[in-house]
């Protein structure tokens, strides 16, 4: 890999990911379509698990990825996450939709000063 490819390229820690991942699922649609990609991927999981069906995992990832880039594409106009820090990313759909889950993630959206204005976390309150 040259120096250009690496040009622009910023390696941050998780933390730091972190913030910019949070940041750039700032609208509550976007994070309630990565919630139902996430879902959908881990029944895929599950249902291959069951099934003995192997083409189960295909489905997987094209229902998780699918929802999350409509998301991006749709409603923040940004460039999803995946295609810098994969692996973080993947962490991360997973820790947003367990605070989701545990009804954290609003505190944690604010304590970042992320999703201000009009989108308050509101989908993010589990009642």
């Amino acid at each position: 890999m040259g120096a250009d490819a690496l040009q622009g390229l910023r390696f941050v820690t998780y933390p730091e990911f972190w913030r910019r991942y949070l940041a750039s699922h700032s609208d509550p649609r976007t994070r309630g379509v990565h919630y139902l990609g996430t879902s959908l991927a881990v029944t895929a999981i599950a249902a291959a698990a069951v099934s003995r069906d192997w083409r189960w995992l295909l489905a997987a990832p094209v229902a998780g990825y699918s929802l999350a880039w409509f998301g991006h594409l749709k409603f923040e106009h940004n460039r999803p996450e995946t295609f810098g820090h994969p692996i973080w990313s993947l962490i991360s759909d997973f820790r947003m939709l367990g605070m989701f889950l545990a009804g954290r993630l609003g505190g944690e959206l604010r304590a970042l000063g992320v999703g201000g204005g009009s989108h308050d976390g509101a989908v993010d309150r589990v009642r």
